[in-house]
């Protein structure tokens, strides 16, 4: 175990390496200071100090997570950039490729020495659910730049699938990483609308935009990939997080919009309903399923 503890200290202590010369070159380019990538940098800082250390003392999780926070502050710089500019189309491609890769790292790293019990909850559910939620939000608003531009569409509709498959992917996973709370005599709660929520799995705003994005992610699919459907994109439906096995089956747009739609507005409209969550563009988008060709 102490070899394996070694391993993940010296990987991480390299990712640490590349992501700090990354964010030098960002702030060397936006040619002022930004909030994001000076908190990035110091926890990067403080990671090379505390591998420089005993390593054979340090705590891998202790050093992933100083890791993951660093690479969600400087990827948010870099996605605030790429909204501002609407995804510029002769660089977004590789810059969300780049992006994704760096936000998948820490997921990586954690599988990779998953066959050691200790390393299974190395970043701990709310990381990894937050990792998931970052690289499936950045599709999504890629996806909604690129269903803008007819020309792009008409050329490259299976990219776009791709893209949307990622995403629905991502944001499922993000939604597994934690069981549904089952309601029974052996748990106290005190109310009664926020047991509902727990109980069909949602813990926080977060999980109902996820939930929102990907039914309309699915809508996006249905409308402008339709004829590319029978493709052999995966979505993984058993979600990483949830389990150490996943189970691939064909993405089926319909299907699966559907399914989380109807429990975004159920919810909305029953538990929340005193929180005016809006429902409309989701019943519009159930709407077009039940009315488009099968």
């Amino acid at each position: 175990m102490a070899a394996a503890d070694s391993t993940v200290v010296k990987r991480v202590e390299e990712l640490g390496d590349l992501a700090q010369a990354h964010i030098q070159q960002l702030s060397e380019a936006a040619g002022e200071d930004d909030h994001f990538l000076i908190r990035a940098s110091a926890a990067l800082e403080k990671l090379k100090i505390l591998c420089g250390e005993d390593k054979e003392c340090s705590d891998p999780s202790n050093l992933l997570e100083l890791y993951t926070q660093a690479i969600l502050d400087m990827t948010y710089f870099e996605e605030n950039k790429l909204v501002d500019e609407d995804f510029p189309e002769d660089s977004s491609s590789q810059k969300v490729k780049d992006l994704i890769s760096f936000l998948s790292e820490p997921e990586i790293l954690v599988k990779e020495n998953h066959k050691h019990p200790k390393h299974c909850s190395l970043l701990g559910d709310e990381l990894l659910e937050c990792l998931s939620w970052r690289r499936g939000a950045l599709l999504y608003m890629y996806c909604h730049s690129l269903t803008k531009r007819r020309e792009w569409l008409s050329r490259k509709s299976s990219l776009l699938k791709k893209y949307l498959v990622d995403g629905i992917n991502y944001l499922i996973q993000m939604l597994n990483y934690r069981c549904p709370v089952e309601l029974n005599e052996g748990v106290s709660f005190q109310d009664l609308e926020t047991a509902k929520l727990l109980s069909e799995g949602i813990f926080s705003d977060i999980h109902l935009l996820a939930m929102m994005y990907s039914g309309e992610m699915c809508y996006w699919g249905l409308k402008h990939c339709a004829s590319r459907q029978s493709g052999n994109h995966d979505v993984d439906s058993d979600a990483a997080g949830a389990s150490c096995t996943s189970h691939k089956e064909p993405l089926d747009f319909r299907e699966v919009g559907e399914k989380i739609l109807k429990k975004y507005v159920s919810v909305c409209e029953g538990p929340l309903r005193e929180q005016e969550w809006n429902t409309t563009n989701a019943k519009q988008i159930l709407n077009f399923f039940q009315h488009c060709h099968k």
